[in-house]
């Protein structure tokens, strides 16, 4: 075991046998506008320190420096602010929030990439890292040579490399060409090959920062999967990503960072239901900021404003809008589209406004109700939205699409794995009876 720390006062107690990583007031600052100093010799820092005091003299004779101004004037920004948690031992734990919120400072800092401005972070235990695919690889180098470079900046013993050599190359699928400069790959290959080096990384700590968006569809299956295999067996994962499914599969944690502040720590779900409401809020806020014809106070069963309450996925269900229209509308069609955390649609209806029996859509304020049947929908997040898209009397054509409204199902149905749905099948079993001798 090799233990980290940051920046932490000598009088700190120890870090518990439970835990893996413990960050306390942890903060990162940047400072814009500020002219960074080349790197100069010895030379030049004695004829700097000799010449400061005369150069503050003649200053101090001409009144200071009044050519200060705006243009000399540096901003600090806080990446980071305060960041407290811990993270037990064996524990896969997502880090979410918008783009700034300071996910990738973070984990910067808990790989000793860069140095933090106040707090410490205790990190006991092997770390890898996996933040920027690819860093180390040489374009002139074969891609065997460069297994063997990037296993030794990622930390891998020779030894370590030979023994997994060929598990790496399988997996990255570029067996044909491993003999060949990666300068000749496709940037897929390229890809390929750096996670795969990576990932076969034996760390007791691993730090993702979204990089499970490498090459095809079938190979983020695969990455995926050895990202649950890292979970599975018992080593401490940090995991940053936008994809929410791919969140909600490997983790059972989560940290949700705004404005480089942690707002929350607990259950994976509870995390994404924030950091979903968190979103959808923003997006109310613009769509209600704009004028002309608009779509607000989105309810589930009537209740809630933009927020659904928790959800039963066996039973029926209806969402309601209102919409208000400020122009006559021709030849209108309604769009209804449900998503699940990873984006993938799972219904997408349309209908027209003959079917509505609406032969015209005059400027006024109108409710709009779809109704459900029962989905067998897993227990998970979902999020639905309304739009309209119709011709004005001038002839454009427009779309108005409304805010998400969020869809929180409980309940105790097994989605096992990467399953939406999990309806009542009709199974039998019967024996055929025997053939006649």
């Amino acid at each position: 075991m090799r233990r980290q720390t940051f920046a932490r006062e000598p009088e700190e107690t120890a870090l518990r046998n439970d835990l893996a990583i413990q960050v306390e007031g942890l903060g990162k600052s940047y400072r814009i506008g500020a002219k960074q100093e080349a790197y100069g010799t010895l030379r030049d820092s004695l004829a700097e320190m000799a010449a400061a005091p005369w150069r503050a003299l003649r200053s101090t004779l001409r009144g200071g420096n009044r050519r200060g101004g705006a243009a000399s004037r540096t901003n600090d920004i806080w990446a980071l602010k305060d960041v407290t948690f811990e993270v037990k031992r064996g524990e896969a734990v997502g880090i979410i929030g918008r783009n700034g919120a300071g996910k990738s400072t973070l984990l910067k800092i808990l790989s000793r990439i860069t140095e933090p401005t106040t707090g410490y972070a205790d990190i006991n235990g092997r770390v890898g890292s996996l933040l920027e695919v690819g860093t180390g690889f040489h374009p002139e180098l074969t891609g065997r040579e460069n297994i063997f470079l990037n296993g030794a900046i990622l930390g891998m013993k020779r030894g370590e490399i030979i023994k997994k050599f060929d598990e790496m190359v399988a997996f990255a699928e570029v067996e044909k060409f491993i003999d060949t400069p990666v300068k000749h790959y496709s940037s897929g290959m390229y890809l390929r090959l750096a996670f795969s080096v990576a990932a076969h990384l034996e760390p007791e700590i691993l730090l993702v920062d979204e990089v499970l968006a490498v090459g095809d569809m079938a190979f983020q299956k695969k990455c995926l999967g050895k990202m649950e295999d890292v979970a599975t067996e018992g080593r401490t994962v940090l995991f940053v990503s936008h994809n929410l499914g791919a969140i909600k599969e490997l983790c059972r944690t989560s940290v949700l960072l705004r404005d480089g502040l942690v707002s929350f720590q607990g259950p994976v779900v509870e995390g994404i239901v924030l950091y979903s409401r968190e979103t959808m809020q923003a997006e109310a806020d613009d769509a209600h900021a704009r004028r002309g014809t608009r779509w607000t106070d989105l309810k589930v069963n009537n209740a809630g404003a933009a927020f659904a309450p928790a959800l039963n996925g066996v039973e029926p269900f209806t969402i309601g809008a209102r919409l208000e229209v400020h122009e006559p509308l021709l030849d209108a069609r309604f769009k209804c589209r449900m998503d699940d955390a990873s984006g993938h649609t799972l219904i997408y209806h349309v209908t027209n406004q003959k079917e509505l029996d609406a032969p015209e859509i005059t400027p006024g304020v109108y409710r709009v109700g779809v109704g459900f049947p029962p989905l067998w929908l897993v227990p998970g997040v979902y999020t639905l939205y309304f739009q309209l898209t119709a011709r004005t009397s001038d002839g454009e054509e427009k779309r108005y699409m409304s805010e998400r409204v969020m869809l929180n199902v409980t309940g105790k149905l097994d989605g096992q794995g990467r399953a939406v749905l999990s309806p009542p099948l009709d199974w039998s079993l019967v024996r055929e009876k025997a053939a006649s001798a």
